[in-house]
Order: C-alpha cells, then sequence, then structure tokens
C-alpha cells in the first residue's frame, strides 16, 4: 500500500547533507518543495519504512497504519531534515519512535514479545538442515528484554551502525555495542541446550 497522504511539501531554508548519503539530491529537491523528487524519495523507502515498522510491531495491519503515518509525518517533518546523519537513518528514527507511539497508545507490551516472533529476518534463514534452529532463534529474540531487542532489530534487522542506532535510541554507540554484545550472549545457547 502507497501513501494517501496529499499535503503539499512545504519550501525551507537550505540544508547541510551527509556526504555519503546516497538520498542527497532527491532530498535536496524534496526540501525545496519539488513534489516529484518527495514522491521518490518516499517510494524509494517505502518498503524499508514498512519493513521495520512491521518488525517492530509484530503486525503487518499496525506497520501498514504506521508507514502511512510516517510518509504523512514526512510531508510536515522534512525541512527539519539538518543532514547530520544519512536520510535513512533519520527516517529509521522516525518509524522507530512512530511504532513506540503505537505502543504507548495500547498501554500494552506484554503482547509485544510474542508478536515479534516476526523478527526472522535477523536470523539466517535455515540451511535446509534444521527448521528447528531458526524458529528458537525467532523465540529467543522475542524474550529479549526491549531495549535489547529494539537495539537488535536496528543493527541486525535494519543493518544500521552501532551509531546510527545510538542516534534513534538516544544512547551512546558504545552503549549499542555492549548491548549487541549481551544480545549475542543471550542468543548464543544452542536449541535444546537446557533440555
Amino acid at each position: 500500500m502507497r501513501p494517501r497522504c496529499s499535503a503539499a511539501v512545504r519550501p525551507v531554508r537550505p540544508m547541510k547533507m551527509h556526504p555519503a548519503d546516497p538520498d542527497a539530491d532527491l532530498l535536496a529537491g524534496a526540501v525545496a518543495g519539488e513534489r516529484e523528487a518527495f514522491r521518490l524519495l518516499v517510494e524509494r523507502h517505502y518498503d524499508r519504512i514498512h519493513g521495520l515498522a512491521w518488525q517492530l510491531t509484530g503486525s503487518r495491519a499496525d506497520a501498514e497504519d504506521v508507514a502511512q503515518d510516517v510518509c504523512c509525518t514526512l510531508v510536515e517533518r522534512i525541512g527539519s531534515f539538518r543532514g547530520e546523519a544519512k536520510f535513512s537513518t533519520w527516517l529509521c528514527g522516525i518509524v522507530f519512535n512512530a511504532c513506540r507511539d503505537v505502543h504507548r497508545r495500547r498501554r500494552s507490551f506484554g503482547g509485544v514479545a510474542q508478536r515479534l516472533a516476526v523478527l526472522a529476518g535477523l536470523a539466517q534463514g535455515p540451511d535446509g538442515r534444521d527448521l528447528h534452529d531458526a524458529l528458537w532463534v525467532k523465540s529467543a529474540i522475542a524474550r529479549l528484554p526491549p531495549a535489547y531487542r529494539d537495539t537488535a532489530i536496528l543493527v541486525a534487522g535494519q543493518q544500521l551502525t552501532h551509531a546510527e542506532a545510538g542516534a534513534i535510541l538516544g544512547v551512546a554507540e558504545a552503549t549499542v555495542s555492549w548491548r549487541m554484545h549481551e544480545v549475542r550472549r543471550m542468543v548464543a545457547g544452542k536449541p535444546g541446550a537446557d533440555d
């Protein structure tokens, strides 16, 4: 499903661009109010928006709602992009915060762990030998404490750097590195090792 938001992009002041941002040209156009550049930018990143929302909410319907909200939010917030990070990193932060808002509105974090079995993308796909291992990894990730699960989703699932994930989560890069170390430690046990 593609965005239904039809508001106009407002022109704003020029900004600096992250030197390695592959979206720099489209972003400059979108910030300057060019509708086509904005449309192409959203189209380029829509699958990532939806995918991250699905990983974070565990629900396709919620992911579609979040993706729609994020696309409409971009119309309002594209002018606030300062270019200190890549656009994709900034966008992941918006998606992440939109998903947090969904969880807050529901005031129900208990069911989130079970729904996060969608995180199959964090584990290597089964190699044909043992589907049980893949299911075990999904279950192990779903049982992680929320801060560790969110960190794992951004680093392993979205393949952000530790610095990018830290910026989104509002923590230091070293904290992300430590959390990923702990995630590996928590998930390192073999299936059936406790049997």
